[in-house]
Formats: structure tokens, C-alpha cells, sequence
């Protein structure tokens, strides 16, 4: 795989790839239990550390999908997503419905950032 770094990879997927200077993430969800500011906050700080793992930051984020389990959490999220962004151009983004893989689990969220 020229050209392509994978990191913290297990059997399944990597958390993180790295190709041509764009840095993709898998989704990332929060073994925290609780709502979903609380595993928002804790999904976001997961992304920052991967991303500067990567060599990059949120500034720098092009792409983001965010599932939901219920969207009547959606603005709860958007609370917390806009505060993480402040200060930063956001990223084009996509918010969805769906069932996640955990019943515990309120949110997932997957970027994808320039390097």
C-alpha cells in the first residue's frame, strides 16, 4: 500500500488512514454512558487526538457524517458540535438517523481532514 499509513488497525478496520494528505477516521463512538452531549464531548476529544496523532486539527476538517439514534437529540448535538467548531470554517456535513451497532450508544460521528 504505497502512499497509504494506517494507524491503531485491529482485525476489523483502522482508526485511522492517511492518502495524499487527507486523513480519514473511522467512526467514532463513546463507551461513556450517558447522553449525548456527554458522548459527544467524549467522541470530539477522540477525534482531536486522532487527528493531531494524523498531524492535523479540526481547522482543518473537510468532511463530516454524524449519526444519531434518536434526532430528537439534534440540537443537543448541535450544541456541542458549534461549540467545538467555534473559531473554525466547518466542515460540509451530514446528519442522520439510524441504529447503532451498541444500544448504548447515542452518537457516531466520522471525518475526513486535509493533513
Amino acid at each position: 500500500m504505497q502512499g497509504i499509513r494506517k494507524t491503531g488497525s485491529n482485525a476489523r478496520l483502522s482508526q485511522v488512514a492517511v492518502h495524499n494528505g487527507i486523513v480519514y477516521l473511522s467512526g467514532q463512538t463513546s463507551q461513556i454512558i450517558g447522553g449525548v452531549q456527554v458522548q459527544a464531548v467524549d467522541i470530539f476529544s477522540k477525534i482531536d487526538r486522532l487527528l493531531s496523532d494524523a498531524g492535523t486539527d479540526r481547522t482543518k476538517l473537510l468532511s463530516a457524517q454524524i449519526w444519531l439514534t434518536d434526532m430528537a437529540d439534534f440540537d443537543a448535538m448541535n450544541q456541542v458540535w458549534e461549540q467545538w467548531l467555534e473559531g473554525t470554517q466547518p466542515p460540509v456535513r451530514a446528519c442522520l438517523h439510524s441504529i447503532l451497532a451498541n444500544p448504548g450508544y447515542k452518537i457516531e460521528v466520522q471525518v475526513i481532514a486535509a493533513s
